[in-house]
């Protein structure tokens, strides 16, 4: 391991490995926005459909703000990272909650499926980086 400040050769010469993975996740976000959008127009209608994928956005875009966010950090100085994730995680979480008690006193009838939106968006972000890691960046590092 490697002194704090100091750079591995590897990501010196790859400036672009913090954001390699997230081609695949959007892509596999974008799949997911279409499916959730249908299960929910053939289970609920408009309303389903629009919170479904809007679930989804909702996940995708907080985790894209995340990872170029964290990406920058660490490229300008690895002890960034720590208190930008926390910072921005803190800001995103208070965020989501307004918005969420704003939508929930609008009794609007996509809430649930906006709420399972978020819920699917986050399991497959999550699968789908998992993958990522251990079978594509696992054998491109060796």
């Amino acid at each position: 391991m490697a002194e704090p400040g100091v750079r591995e050769p590897v990501a010196a010469a790859d400036r672009r490995w913090r954001l390699r993975h997230l081609p695949v996740l959007l892509a596999a976000s974008g799949l997911l926005t279409a499916v959730a959008a249908l299960l929910g127009a053939v289970t609920g209608g408009t309303d389903a459909a629009l919170g479904a994928a809007a679930g989804v956005g909702v996940t995708v875009a907080s985790y894209t703000l995340t990872t170029v966010v964290l990406a920058w950090a660490d490229s300008v100085n690895p002890q960034l990272v720590l208190p930008f994730g926390l910072g921005l995680y803190a800001a995103k979480f208070t965020l989501l909650g307004v918005v969420m008690v704003a939508v929930a006193s609008t009794g609007w009838a996509g809430l649930i499926p906006l709420c399972l939106g978020i819920a699917a968006g986050v399991v497959v972000w999550t699968g789908v980086h998992i993958w990522w890691l251990t079978a594509v960046h696992a054998h491109g590092t060796r």
